[in-house]
């Protein structure tokens, strides 16, 4: 008995699952995972700091975090359109359980060393590169079209509540169980992910060269930014983000010295700020879960945007109220998850579900590589440029904007979280006065609302 393939729809057996059952058995499952993952982290940044005493130590497990994923992701999707999605999943969690093991086994040899934790993060880092494209090409066919940007609030919800699970189990636990503990409930975690992974059912997209227009590797390697690059709309959103995520990671990456610098070094005071940072996203992942999001989903990006850059990073960086930082942070984080939400939505209603692996791993490039040139630029500018107007004697801080920001340690870093907050507002606006962004929605279609000749089309000018 032969399959019946639906163009339609794009799904090469089985059909659209008309509810959510299957999503939320693997969404629950990925929670489970990261705050498994979270305790072990937390774990192992104390086991690194107590180690070592170094911050550049720790900070270096960043760099080995996203840098493979970087060179990885272009390459990721091409086989996530090639491979079976449900296998390229359970091959991420594989590649990340075998790291934790090699970790597992180090410590309890006695033997673990630092650069055991780069090598290690790399390793995971390069296979958890397939994750992302895969599960989110997977939710597509997964999740009725009219739930998109519910599914989206759901999976920031799992990121957010496990980020704040998961340390504070770790640091309950770890004086109890140790190291070793805190790895063994992460394996554990990692398999009751890979278990709902092979009891649920995920659909698959067509994938005939025809429909999924696979060619040689190397023209796949590039298909993800022909695809956007040929469509004005999508190209100029992912510039939105391009430059959001630019400017916002600026003001990001300074504002744990900046509250130490205000503060006088007072821990719990920074503890308190990532809290309500955590809570707050928590809390907006849970609104775009309930309410699912604008109708016209562009505008909950754009105004998303404006109002994080003006209400979260813009009033936090003019105040040195602590309590205003708590509410500033709350309310950038709680913006995140209906911007990146409502933006996923429209990605999955207009890129055909066999062609998403490409053109979503692109989309993850193009982020990313902003992250390490503005952590960089960020730490460049508070040292040299920002901080000194402030704390030298006649500094061009303390003559024009000592009464905005005060002046000592700590004002020059307010100054760039305000920038920061000001240009991202600015590129906000910018998507409101660029008609192919503010009118994607209607401009491109829908791929299942596209007939075989016009999906033809559109791939031959891709």
């Amino acid at each position: 008995m032969t399959q019946r393939k639906n163009p339609k729809h794009h799904i090469k057996s089985g059909k659209r699952p008309e509810n959510l059952t299957g999503f939320i058995a693997i969404w629950a499952g990925q929670f489970f995972s990261m705050t498994g993952s979270f305790m072990t982290s937390f774990a192992l940044g104390i086991w690194a700091w107590e180690k070592t005493g170094s911050a550049q130590a720790l900070a270096l497990v960043g760099v080995f975090t996203y840098a493979p994923l970087i060179i990885v992701t272009p390459l990721v999707g091409v086989f996530v359109d090639r491979w079976n999605r449900k296998l390229v999943m359970m091959l991420s969690d594989f590649g990340a359980v075998l790291s934790t093991i090699v970790v597992f086994i180090l410590f309890a040899g006695g033997n673990l060393q630092i650069w055991h934790i780069y090598v290690t993060t790399a390793f995971a880092s390069a296979f958890q590169a397939f994750q992302w494209p895969a599960y989110s090409a997977s939710v597509t066919l997964m999740v009725p079209k009219k739930f998109y940007s519910r599914a989206s609030g759901m999976i920031s919800m799992v990121e957010s509540s496990a980020n704040i699970i998961g340390p504070v189990l770790a640091g309950a636990l770890i004086g109890f169980i140790g190291l070793q503990g805190i790895i063994i409930i992460d394996l554990v975690t990692f398999v009751i992910a890979i278990l709902t992974l092979v009891f649920v059912f995920v659909p698959q997209p067509l994938t005939s060269p025809e429909k999924a227009n696979v060619h040689g590797l190397w023209k796949d390697l590039s298909f993800g930014f022909n695809f956007i690059f040929s469509k004005p709309g999508l190209l100029g959103l992912q510039m939105i983000f391009f430059g959001a995520n630019f400017m916002t990671v600026i003001g990001w990456a300074v504002i744990n010295p900046m509250v130490l610098a205000r503060t006088g070094s007072d821990a719990q005071i920074l503890g308190f700020v990532q809290s309500f940072a955590a809570v707050g996203g928590l809390v907006g992942a849970v609104f775009l879960a309930i309410w699912g999001g604008p109708k016209k989903l562009v505008w909950g990006v754009l105004v998303g945007w404006v109002l994080n850059g003006i209400l979260g990073r813009f009033l936090m960086g003019v105040t040195q109220q602590v309590w205003v930082w708590m509410v500033s942070v709350f309310l950038l984080a709680f913006f995140m998850p209906t911007i990146n939400g409502c933006n996923q939505a429209i990605w999955q209603k207009k890129v055909p579900p066999e062609q998403q692996g490409r053109v979503f791993a692109v989309r993850r490039f193009i982020a990313q590589i902003t992250i390490p040139i503005s952590m960089a630029l960020s730490g460049w500018l508070g040292d040299h440029v920002f901080e000194p107007a402030f704390n030298e004697t006649g500094g061009w801080g303390v003559r024009f904007f000592e009464g905005v920001f005060g002046s000592g340690p700590g004002a020059g870093l307010s100054m760039m979280i305000a920038i920061s907050g000001l240009m991202v507002t600015l590129v906000g606006l910018t998507g409101f006065i660029w008609p192919e962004i503010r009118q994607v929605e209607d401009h491109l279609p829908d791929y299942d609302e596209m007939g075989d000749g016009q999906l033809a089309g559109e791939k031959m000018r891709v």
